[in-house]
Parts: structure tokens; sequence; C-alpha cells
């Protein structure tokens, strides 16, 4: 079953054409890879997926329905979680504050009220809960911008699972992590399949050859190919293009 999709994504920054009909789907239960070199489309990709960016042309589906002239917070009630390339964290804020705010937009109430939900149980065990489950249940009283770089990767897991996702858009997770922390996100998102698919946007490739079970491969702003690791690995064009011939 396809729970996110692009149907022949247009989009142009002025001679520029970063994203050229682009077309893909996420289905249920597996984590579909989305590489390419930089400059090739992908965060334009994620941000028309995920609403920050309207396509010139195309449409974008998710659970069934045309979310293509939805907002950011609208995809997100919808079930649609994104973690960014670069921390959108509260640095002055606790872990478990962090974690709050993800449960608390998903509930769709308002800033306003941060501080009595500080104290509402419901809200209090969701986000435990999430922290509990990427690790960071011992550091839900630090402040965040005393994390390393990969606690805060996992935080921006953890705000998203608050948000009880049905399908995930993950950029580039593994960014500045080093090899054993890569290696332990990677043991998560691999489980976390099963709870909800995962469109993973990523230049990790041992992590995208590891978890992926089918793999895009996105070259100035169009779709070269698509297919399982072992076909995007053989894959003369791809290589080519990205993988290099030592693939």
């Amino acid at each position: 079953m396809t729970v996110l999709a692009a149907h022949g994504l247009v989009k142009s920054f002025g001679a520029l054409r970063a994203s050229d009909g682009v077309s893909l789907d996420l289905r249920a239960g597996e984590i579909h890879a989305v590489i390419g070199p930089n400059g090739a489309g992908k965060s334009t990709l994620i941000a028309q997926l995920c609403g920050s960016l309207i396509p010139d042309s195309g449409t974008v589906e998710a659970f069934g329905a045309d979310v293509t002239a939805l907002s950011v917070p609208a995809r997100a009630r919808l079930g649609l979680a994104r973690t960014f390339q670069i921390s959108a964290l509260a640095m002055e804020d606790t872990v478990l504050a962090n974690a709050l705010l993800g449960a608390l937009g998903a509930r769709g109430s308002a800033w306003r009220f941060f501080r009595p939900v500080m104290r509402d149980k419901a809200l209090r065990e969701t986000a435990e809960d999430a922290l509990e489950r990427v690790g960071l249940a011992d550091a839900a009283t630090t402040r965040t911008a005393d994390l390393s770089h990969g606690q805060r990767r996992q935080l921006e897991v953890a705000i998203a699972l608050t948000m009880a996702p049905k399908a995930f858009v993950m950029d580039e997770p593994m960014a500045g992590l080093g090899a054993e922390g890569s290696k332990t996100l990677t043991a998560f998102l691999d489980g976390l399949r099963a709870e909800a698919p995962i469109l993973l946007v990523e230049h990790d490739m041992d992590a995208v050859f590891a978890l992926a079970d089918r793999i895009s491969v996105l070259v100035a702003g169009r779709i070269i190919a698509t297919g399982t690791t072992a076909e995007i690995r053989a894959n003369t064009d791809v290589r080519r293009a990205y993988l290099g011939e030592d693939a």
C-alpha cells in the first residue's frame, strides 16, 4: 500500500529546474532511500513532499488524499513527520521540553499553553516514552545545547515519534554522526519501519545500503533509477552519475 507519493513534480527557480518531473512513492513497511549528488534537488523534493514548497506542477498524495495544496502543519496532522538536515531544536530548553513541544504540536495546541502542559501527565508520558525509545531518557533534564551532535539527531527522531506519525521523511539523519552513532541510529531506524515507513534522504551510503528496501537516485532534478540495493549497485547510469566505479 502506498502511503506517500509524488507524481510528476516540477519546481523551477528562475532558469534552474530543481524538480523535473519527479515521481516516486513510499510504501507501507519499507524504507525508501533517495540519494544523489549535492545540487540534485533532494531538499527541494523534500520541501514539496512536506509542504514548505508548492510544486509548479504535479501532485503530492499522502494516505490516499491529494495534499498538494496543504500546509506543513496540515500534513503533519495527517501523520507525516519530518526530521531536518539541520537541527531546529530549542537549544536553551531541556530535552524533555523539546519532546513535549512535539507532543503539544501533535495535539494542535498553542505555544502559550506550554507551561501548564509541563504538568499534563498524558503528554509527559508520550514525551518520556519517545525519549526512552531513542535512548535519551537519562538526558531528559539536560539542556539541549549541551547534547552531543548525535544526541540531537536522536532527539529530533524522538520529537517526530511524539506525533504518532504514519510516515517519516528524514533528511540526512546520519549527518555529522561518527561511526558508532551511525551504527546506533541505523539499528533504530531498521526497527522503526514496521511502525511507520521512512523516506530517507541520506549521503551515508553504508546506512543506505544497510537500510533501504528500495533506492531512488536523483540527478539534476530527475529520478534516473529506482530499484533494490542490488539493482542500484549494478546500474551503469547510477555508477557513472553518482556511486562511482568502485561502488
